[in-house]
């Protein structure tokens, strides 16, 4: 979900080619399917918690699975925490 530093694309070069509604477009496109994976840790929580109830899975799966959608619902309200304050400082500039 989460891209490393050293392989972002050389933003320069990206501002070139792209206008604002495509990158508009393209950051809308990335955080729809950020939500979307937060959302499948959720399902696949739930679907592992099934399975310890009639005894498929040990303990460790479904703590493993709790802990990483939880992480991944920290980072997801982090990101929109960032977002908005981002927002929000635009909103006070003047122009």
């Amino acid at each position: 979900m989460i891209t490393p530093a050293g392989l972002l694309p050389n933003v320069n070069a990206l501002q070139a080619k792209i206008t604002p509604a495509e990158a508009t477009e393209t950051f809308a496109s990335y955080l729809k399917t950020a939500i979307d994976g937060v959302a499948a840790q959720e399902q696949n929580v739930h679907k592992v918690n099934d399975q310890f109830l009639i005894g498929e899975v040990d303990e460790n799966k479904v703590i493993l699975a709790a802990t990483q959608a939880e992480l991944s619902l920290s980072l997801t309200a982090q990101v929109r925490n960032k977002v908005i304050e981002a927002y929000q400082e635009i909103m006070r500039m003047q122009i």
